[in-house]
């Protein structure tokens, strides 16, 4: 009988074997899917077909930056309870997955699950998770980022993780103080979670509906409609002062810009520095 992709899809949803081990089972067992079950639990993957399906609304964040600073990974790795995903075994785990990414670079959770470390596949890093940890296990997302300089911040013990990333002409990017800084504008995506590195990066769509919002409310007042521009693009200011990073209130000095403290630390260390995007998994958003 030809086994199809959909039927290896079928059992590895079942059981959460991976996709070769799930095409031989169903080779071996002529494509019966109950037999091929079987098949999988007589080879030690039990405990994966007994959990598979449980739903993994907990987990970890983990996010990882290269030893020279010049990629970074963020991997949320999902489990049952709170317990399990607090656990420092199962965070050993997201720890390993994330330096797999770190060196494969995937595209996509597919990528990233066919990639290798240490001698085995992500895909069976996370079944070996599975067995130890005794819950179902499902690796939910990962991104990958690669720039002049990378910072990053995990917050609550891995509930957000973040990357953020910068453009650097002239600084010593391996400093403390370059490392003080961009651990501080993470940590400050982590608290604030804003949409966007700069008001350029706003989706056209999203300043589009804010301006029709604040057109309409102005229109309220009765003013002429000169005035009425002006109070909406001055609400559009606001807009972007409170949600772009960069022109946000920096959190540990909020008299200060996080462009104003971007450009401060740059004149220190005798270069320029520009914060260029940002990655922020939150736990379970992505469920």
């Amino acid at each position: 009988m030809a086994i199809t992709a959909s039927m290896v899809k079928e059992l590895r949803e079942m059981t959460g074997a991976g996709m070769m081990e799930c095409k031989k089972a169903l080779t071996e067992a002529d494509g019966d899917m109950d037999k091929a079950v079987d098949v999988l639990r007589t080879r030690g993957l039990a405990a994966v077909a007994k959990k598979a399906g449980r739903a993994t609304n907990e987990g970890t964040v983990m996010a990882l930056v290269s030893d020279d600073a010049k990629v970074g990974a963020v991997v949320e790795l999902n489990c049952e309870t709170d317990f399990v995903g607090m656990n420092e075994k199962f965070k050993a785990y997201a720890e390993k997955i994330a330096r797999a990414a770190l060196a494969a670079k995937p595209a996509d959770v597919e990528a990233l699950k066919a990639a290798e470390i240490d001698g085995e596949t992500v895909e069976a890093v996370v079944t070996d998770c599975i067995h130890v940890m005794g819950e179902n296990t499902q690796l939910a997302r990962v991104s990958v980022v690669e720039a002049d300089a990378v910072a990053s911040y995990i917050h609550g013990g891995g509930k957000i993780g973040v990357l953020v990333t910068f453009d650097a002409e002239g600084v010593d990017t391996a400093s403390d103080e370059f490392k003080a800084y961009g651990h501080d504008v993470a940590m400050q995506v982590a608290a604030v979670n804003p949409i966007a590195a700069n008001r350029e990066d706003v989706p056209a769509d999203v300043v589009e509906h804010e301006m029709g919002i604040y057109k309409a409310q102005a229109a309220e007042s009765g003013k002429p409609e000169n005035i009425q521009e002006k109070i909406a693009t001055g609400r559009l200011e606001k807009f972007f002062k409170e949600q772009c990073l960069t022109e946000q209130a920096f959190v540990k000095n909020p008299d200060q810009s996080v462009n104003d403290y971007t450009a401060e630390v740059a004149k220190k260390l005798g270069g320029t520095i520009k914060v260029t995007g940002f990655k922020r998994f939150q736990l379970g958003e992505a469920i």
